[in-house]
């Protein structure tokens, strides 16, 4: 039931725009761009070398270079908003074994994949993630230019603020309110919309942009395994247009590296005569749970060695990341620190949340399987990056 509450609350919620969100990208992020398995192993190799051999050569001079740029990072401590402890020296060793060729734990640079949650993993989520928030005001603005929805269903429950109420709109009536918000919208015209939005949006807590409520200790974590031949990739339930909008500015990550809830597209020709993707309100695919490994499957195409999360919706992220060959590190961000962030779990007696839960029988498991608890409260010397 509590699940069923979550995924109505996040219309709403981070799962809301689930049916917003293109196609047609999930289709071609595999085969282009950074993230692409093809390029990375291909690139550069001459027709008459083995691409088994190939391969290992581009690996190994990709490290040397990566090695140098490492060593130049290490001068200053590459994860300086992290306190001493066992956490960072987790981090530290994990990368270190991975990426020196003479361990024994060894992965080559084409296998490094690492990846991350965002709402409560990267960047804020409390009261309510910033794509929920986006959505409601999308509401009003379009009550606004229809004055007739504010009496009607269920337009009339989310514009009253009442929770309660929310939680028991039913998915046809999330469907409805999506279908009247975004469909017949292209996929550019709700980029540009995100993208202008994210400008000017700010944080009822911090009134800061929620672009600046980015965990530093998590922004140093994706800089350094960048740094040592990792690609990044952001694994969310939130929408996965609405992430690629921004991920690439604000956390380093490219468009085609982002894996996330979705919805159909459809193929078109404008007015003008020029093709265009509009969006449909049609569901394609929930990134959450079981579908965060079936995902990273479909567009990777391969497990990944490291996995980032903060709730019992990216469980399923970590364990398929800890059933591969070879050295894992799987974490779990615990919001124990209210004075800086937020206070959530429930976790080890912590206040309970519908966003972002944490729940002790995923404490439990965590612990079960050597999973490794960031504790923001004890491994995190620094926040936000504006912090002094």
């Amino acid at each position: 039931m509590n699940h069923k509450k979550n995924i109505l609350l996040v219309l709403i919620a981070c799962f809301a725009l689930s049916a917003l969100f293109a196609k047609t990208a999930l289709f071609t992020s595999s085969a282009s761009g950074e993230g692409s398995d093809a390029l990375v192993f291909d690139e550069g190799i001459a027709p008459a070398i083995p691409k088994e051999k190939s391969r290992a050569d581009d690996s190994l001079a990709g490290d040397r270079k990566l090695t140098e740029e490492a060593n130049k990072a290490a001068k200053t401590d590459p994860l300086s908003s992290w306190n001493n402890g066992a956490t960072k020296q987790a981090i530290l060793d994990f990368v270190q074994k991975t990426t020196d060729q003479a361990s024994q734990d060894y992965i080559p640079a084409e296998r490094r994949i690492a990846a991350f949650d965002q709402d409560g993993t990267l960047w804020v989520e409390q009261p309510m993630c910033a794509q929920s928030v986006y959505c409601l005001e999308r509401v009003k603005t379009l009550v606004a230019q229809a004055p007739e929805l504010k009496s009607v269903e269920p337009f009339k429950t989310v514009l009253s603020g009442n929770r309660s109420a929310i939680e028991k709109l039913e998915m046809a009536d999330l469907i409805k309110m999506i279908a009247a918000i975004f469909s017949g919208m292209s996929v550019e015209e709700f980029s540009a919309q995100v993208s202008q939005w994210l400008a000017e949006a700010k944080h009822p807590r911090w009134n800061r942009l929620y672009t600046e409520l980015t965990y530093q200790p998590m922004q140093e974590l994706l800089q350094y395994l960048r740094a040592n031949g990792y690609r990044t990739y952001i694994v969310t339930g939130g929408g996965q247009d609405f992430v690629r909008a921004y991920a690439n500015e604000v956390y380093g990550i490219p468009p085609e590296q982002i894996i996330g809830t979705t919805g159909e597209t459809k193929y078109v020709y404008a007015k003008d005569g020029q093709p265009r993707l509009i969006k449909e309100h049609k569901f394609l695919f929930h990134d959450n749970f079981a579908g965060k490994p079936e995902g990273i499957h479909f567009v990777i195409g391969r497990q990944p060695v490291a996995a980032f999360g903060n709730s019992a919706g990216d469980q399923q992220m970590l364990e398929y990341t800890q059933t591969g060959n070879g050295k894992r590190l799987m974490m779990l961000v615990l919001h124990d620190d209210q004075e800086r962030e937020y206070l959530y779990g429930p976790a080890q007696g912590l206040p309970d949340s519908k966003v972002g839960t944490f729940t002790q029988a995923l404490y439990d498991e965590a612990k079960k399987r050597n999973w490794i608890i960031i504790s923001m409260k004890n491994d995190w010397k620094q926040i936000f990056s504006f912090e002094k």
